[in-house]
């Protein structure tokens, strides 16, 4: 292991932050008032240190965003031609496509990327951040604008090009690219007022993890309310967003909110599986229950009804992403460093 961390790639402009100087393990060491010998011990095999050696280490590491260098045989200053891109779920379409387009435009330019997976959880993040650094990246693209203390500590002393995705806002650390998810509950809730419906609720999945489906609600219930139209009811589910979980939503929803006329679920999967359900429950769709969903999924353009829907631009996020971090890795000037994508709300049969 390199007892320096790592600095970012070269290259800059105007606009680029500026390095505040590189923590080594010998800071390190200090901060945990142990020896360089034993914080390396604890990073390269935690087995060899007791609990406690490792825990004063580790909050040391955090402390002062220290990154060990696992970019083996390499001068401090090399910088490898590798992308990390790190999103909540390498199983979801939705952050698929954001990936598929981000990794067009990287490798057309020559660089190849890492996927990280954190499955929501910003510890994991953290650890994973702490990894694909040491590795030394030309920039990273990462979901979301919410990480750890640890995790932005690491990014800023890194300071290297780095893009935040998904959900427009102010970066944290350099770039940000993305849609206001509060705006796009705002308009699902003028849609549905539109059309008449006056009883309408919400349905989310792990919403205390899945922050940005919790902006869409707070948007959704905000116009609803300017309209003068409470929010009927919101439903929870601490699991994972499936098709099947939305046809066990819609089940509870007629069991418990029989007055309900429209439902906004968090995203398509459960639309979708509240849609097939209510075929097979004899629930006539939009006529007994109004349905809509997010992301814009193709599947809900081959059910029937076709579904309702706010379309994400997935794969234009991820290229605009990647264009971003590359002018930044070139030392261009990026005179936006916020973008907004926007969304398209796609008005069809099931509402």
């Amino acid at each position: 292991m390199e007892e320096d961390n790592n600095p970012r790639g070269a290259g800059g402009s105007p606009t680029r932050r500026r390095r505040s100087g590189r923590i080594t393990i010998t800071d390190v060491a200090e901060r945990a008032n142990v020896a360089r010998i034993t914080v390396s011990r604890a990073l390269n095999d935690p087995g060899t240190v007791s609990a406690d050696l490792r825990k004063r280490i580790d909050a040391a590491v955090s402390e002062l965003g220290y990154v060990p260098n696992r970019h083996a045989g390499s001068l401090a200053s090399a910088v490898s031609p590798v992308v990390p891109i790190v999103v909540p779920s390498l199983s979801n379409a939705v952050f698929l496509e954001v990936i598929r387009g981000a990794q067009t435009v990287l490798e057309t330019a020559g660089y190849e990327s890492l996927l990280g997976n954190t499955d929501y959880d910003v510890s994991r993040e953290q650890r994973l951040m702490q990894t694909l650094l040491g590795w030394s990246p030309a920039g990273v693209i990462i979901a979301g604008l919410r990480h750890s203390e640890g995790t932005l500590a690491m990014l800023r002393r890194w300071n290297g090009p780095c893009v935040e995705m998904m959900e427009f806002g102010t970066p944290n650390i350099d770039m940000n690219v993305g849609l206001s998810h509060e705006a796009a509950g705002a308009a699902m809730a003028q849609h549905l007022i539109s059309r008449g419906y006056r009883r309408i609720g919400f349905v989310g999945a792990r919403i205390d993890w899945d922050y940005r489906a919790a902006q869409r609600l707070a948007g959704f219930s905000q116009s609803l309310d300017q309209a003068g139209i409470e929010l009927d009811f919101v439903e929870r589910f601490d699991a994972p967003s499936t098709v099947g979980l939305g046809g066990r939503a819609l089940r509870r929803i007629v069991e418990r909110y029989p007055q309900a006329e429209a439902t906004f679920f968090a995203n398509d999967d459960l639309a979708i599986g509240a849609i097939l359900e209510a075929q097979r429950s004899g629930i006539r769709v939009p006529d007994d229950m109004a349905i809509a969903g997010f992301n814009g999924l193709n599947l809900g353009n081959h059910i029937t009804p076709r579904l309702t829907t706010i379309v994400s631009p997935r794969l234009r996020m991820g290229r605009r992403a990647a264009e971003m971090l590359l002018a930044r890795i070139r030392g261009e000037s990026v005179p936006q460093c916020s973008k907004d994508v926007g969304f398209r709300l796609v008005a069809q049969d099931s509402t």
